[in-house]
């Protein structure tokens, strides 16, 4: 029987964190599984408290959203531990991508039975973070100010906080002039952002790049181009269905090693977290994670 411990970040998803575990805690807990819980006072505590789990051969449940699943993935990215999720957050997208049910028995039943699968990672530097790995995406331009708006919403939740934030951000945005380095090939964009990818989901199930898988071994980058701001609204609302890769706005390219630059300082992101601003350089860990899946 698997021994589990669980990670909580108190804050997500409006303190629904908690909450959620309750609920898969309890079938754990019946089926005679052990459980331990930690309630983790940042993220880089959170990180702390994963790997000496990860250390001891328990399954470290990351229990929150992106950041924390991020956080947390990153931590034991390239260690041989375990990592289940328990989605609580507001956008919950690499469990999305992995197709994970929201009902609490069907989630427990996985946690407890389901095998693991080898997901890729990403490695990510910068000047302010020499080197941190997370498992979504790393975003560069309006959508990572949008993020940003999101983080600090305090009346709206979920999908919402991020709409509006999205909103906010695209009245204020002006085009950046980017370098995109992909696999040492140069590629100049001037527009709204350069996403890079190993997940096809970000900002709460919208989905940037359609195409991207998270065992393929390589990253999607999709970049939209300079486009009026109302045909940007449009595209906006396609990221629903992934109806905006057919645009000419948008251009998609692949790659193991990116490197973004700007023109100014452009802030960037990664999963759910932003607090950096260009250049940044992102590496895929082809199978660097386990996860109960």
């Amino acid at each position: 029987m698997r021994q589990f411990t669980a990670i909580v970040n108190p804050t997500a998803g409006g303190s629904s964190g908690a909450a959620a575990l309750l609920r898969v805690g309890r079938l754990l807990r019946e089926a005679g599984a052990e459980l331990e819980t930690e309630y983790s006072r940042s993220l880089a505590h959170a990180q702390e408290l994963a790997r000496e789990a990860g250390a001891r051969e328990r399954v470290v449940l990351a229990v929150g959203g992106d950041g924390i699943a991020g956080g947390i993935g990153g931590a034991l990215s390239g260690t041989g531990a375990l990592l289940g999720l328990v989605p609580a957050g507001r956008g919950n997208d690499f469990a999305r991508a992995l197709e994970l049910p929201a009902d609490p028995a069907a989630l427990a039943r996985i946690l407890l039975e389901g095998s693991p699968r080898m997901v890729d990672t990403i490695e990510v530097e910068s000047a302010v973070h020499p080197r941190t790995v997370v498992l979504g995406s790393v975003y560069a331009g309006v959508d990572a100010l949008a993020n940003l708006h999101a983080n600090r919403a305090r009346l709206l939740r979920g999908a919402a906080s991020y709409y509006a934030g999205g909103l906010r951000a695209v009245a204020s945005w002006r085009a950046a002039d980017y370098r995109v380095t992909v696999d040492g090939v140069e590629h100049d964009h001037r527009g709204y952002t350069a996403v890079i990818a190993n997940s096809p989901y970000y900002g709460s199930g919208r989905m940037i790049a359609p195409g991207a898988r998270v065992d393929d071994g390589v990253l999607e980058v999709v970049l939209i181009r300079e486009a009026p701001r109302l045909l940007f609204f449009a595209l906006m609302n396609e990221l629903k269905t992934g109806a905006h890769v057919e645009r000419p706005e948008v251009r998609i390219l692949r790659g193991k090693e990116i490197s973004v630059t700007a023109d100014r300082a452009v802030p960037y992101g990664a999963d759910g977290e932003v607090d950096a601003a260009l250049p940044v350089t992102a590496r895929v860990l082809p199978g660097a994670l386990a996860v109960l899946c």
